[in-house]
Protein backbone atom coordinates (compact mmCIF):
# COMPACT_ATOMS: atom_id res chain seq x y z
CA UNK A 1 0.00 0.00 0.00
CA UNK A 2 1.18 3.80 -0.67
CA UNK A 3 0.17 6.35 1.36
CA UNK A 4 -0.25 9.88 1.24
CA UNK A 5 -0.33 12.48 4.17
CA UNK A 6 -1.22 15.93 3.23
CA UNK A 7 -3.30 18.74 5.12
CA UNK A 8 -0.41 20.52 6.91
CA UNK A 9 -0.03 23.86 7.61
CA UNK A 10 0.64 26.84 9.91
CA UNK A 11 -1.98 27.27 12.68
CA UNK A 12 -1.58 29.54 16.03
CA UNK A 13 -1.80 27.89 19.09
CA UNK A 14 -5.75 27.00 20.36
CA UNK A 15 -6.34 26.29 16.40
CA UNK A 16 -7.53 23.33 14.67
CA UNK A 17 -6.49 21.79 11.57
CA UNK A 18 -7.13 18.30 9.80
CA UNK A 19 -4.79 15.48 8.40
CA UNK A 20 -6.22 13.00 5.85
CA UNK A 21 -3.62 10.22 4.29
CA UNK A 22 -5.02 8.60 1.51
CA UNK A 23 -4.04 4.98 0.55
CA UNK A 24 -3.68 3.55 -2.80
CA UNK A 25 -4.85 0.23 -3.48
CA UNK A 26 -8.47 -1.61 -3.01
CA UNK A 27 -7.25 -3.53 0.77
CA UNK A 28 -7.16 -0.58 2.41
CA UNK A 29 -9.59 -2.51 5.19
CA UNK A 30 -6.81 -4.89 6.19
CA UNK A 31 -4.48 -2.08 7.10
CA UNK A 32 -3.96 -0.92 11.29
CA UNK A 33 -4.04 2.70 10.52
CA UNK A 34 -1.99 4.96 13.07
CA UNK A 35 -0.09 8.29 12.78
CA UNK A 36 3.23 9.79 14.42
CA UNK A 37 4.60 12.68 14.45
CA UNK A 38 8.59 13.72 14.45
CA UNK A 39 9.43 17.18 15.82
CA UNK A 40 13.02 18.36 15.05
CA UNK A 41 16.08 16.65 17.04
CA UNK A 42 13.30 14.03 18.51
CA UNK A 43 12.47 10.94 17.72
CA UNK A 44 9.80 9.30 16.14
CA UNK A 45 6.49 9.41 18.76
CA UNK A 46 3.51 7.67 18.40
CA UNK A 47 0.21 9.99 18.17
CA UNK A 48 -2.86 7.28 18.05
CA UNK A 49 -3.76 4.55 15.93
CA UNK A 50 -7.05 2.49 14.91
CA UNK A 51 -8.36 -0.55 13.90
CA UNK A 52 -9.22 -1.96 10.64
CA UNK A 53 -12.99 -1.23 11.17
CA UNK A 54 -12.18 2.23 13.29
CA UNK A 55 -14.04 0.72 16.16
CA UNK A 56 -10.89 0.62 18.13
CA UNK A 57 -8.39 3.44 18.98
CA UNK A 58 -5.68 4.20 20.94
CA UNK A 59 -4.53 7.30 21.47
CA UNK A 60 -1.16 9.14 23.39
CA UNK A 61 -1.84 10.65 26.40
CA UNK A 62 -0.14 14.04 24.85
CA UNK A 63 -3.34 13.86 23.00
CA UNK A 64 -6.25 12.30 24.32
CA UNK A 65 -9.12 14.73 24.05
CA UNK A 66 -7.45 17.05 21.71
CA UNK A 67 -7.51 15.10 18.90
CA UNK A 68 -9.50 12.39 16.83
CA UNK A 69 -9.03 9.56 14.24
CA UNK A 70 -11.38 8.38 12.02
CA UNK A 71 -11.05 6.67 8.67
CA UNK A 72 -13.66 6.11 5.38
CA UNK A 73 -12.75 2.73 4.27
CA UNK A 74 -14.92 3.42 1.56
CA UNK A 75 -12.41 6.29 0.16
CA UNK A 76 -9.43 4.64 1.42
CA UNK A 77 -8.55 7.25 3.81
CA UNK A 78 -7.69 8.02 7.09
CA UNK A 79 -8.41 11.32 9.19
CA UNK A 80 -6.95 12.97 11.86
CA UNK A 81 -8.28 15.69 13.52
CA UNK A 82 -6.50 17.88 15.79
CA UNK A 83 -7.89 20.87 17.94
CA UNK A 84 -6.74 22.98 20.69
CA UNK A 85 -2.98 22.92 19.06
CA UNK A 86 -0.23 23.40 21.40
CA UNK A 87 2.97 25.11 20.33
CA UNK A 88 4.37 21.49 21.48
CA UNK A 89 2.40 19.57 18.72
CA UNK A 90 4.98 21.43 16.04
CA UNK A 91 6.19 18.14 14.07
CA UNK A 92 6.32 16.55 10.95
CA UNK A 93 3.33 13.92 11.21
CA UNK A 94 3.74 10.64 9.19
CA UNK A 95 0.40 8.07 8.85
CA UNK A 96 1.71 4.35 8.72
CA UNK A 97 -0.22 1.00 7.79
CA UNK A 98 0.34 -2.32 8.80
CA UNK A 99 -1.65 -5.42 7.99
CA UNK A 100 -0.74 -6.74 11.74
CA UNK A 101 -2.10 -5.24 15.25
CA UNK A 102 -2.78 -2.36 16.55
CA UNK A 103 0.67 -0.85 17.72
CA UNK A 104 2.27 2.28 19.54
CA UNK A 105 5.68 1.50 17.92
CA UNK A 106 7.04 2.85 14.83
CA UNK A 107 8.34 -0.72 14.06
CA UNK A 108 4.76 -2.13 14.25
CA UNK A 109 4.19 -0.32 10.81
CA UNK A 110 5.67 -1.29 7.38
CA UNK A 111 4.22 1.33 4.82
CA UNK A 112 4.53 4.71 5.89
CA UNK A 113 3.47 8.27 4.10
CA UNK A 114 6.16 11.07 3.34
CA UNK A 115 4.93 13.23 6.22
CA UNK A 116 2.85 16.95 6.57
CA UNK A 117 4.83 19.26 8.25
CA UNK A 118 2.40 21.22 11.14
CA UNK A 119 3.53 24.67 12.75
CA UNK A 120 1.58 25.68 15.87
CA UNK A 121 2.96 29.31 16.58
CA UNK A 122 2.31 30.69 20.18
Amino acid sequence: VQLQAFGGGLVQAGGSLTLSCAASGRTFSMYVMGWFRQAPGKEREFVVTVSRSGSRTIYADSVKGRFTISRDNAKNTVYLQMNSLKPEDTAVYYCAADQGFMSVLPSGYDYWGQGTLVTVSS
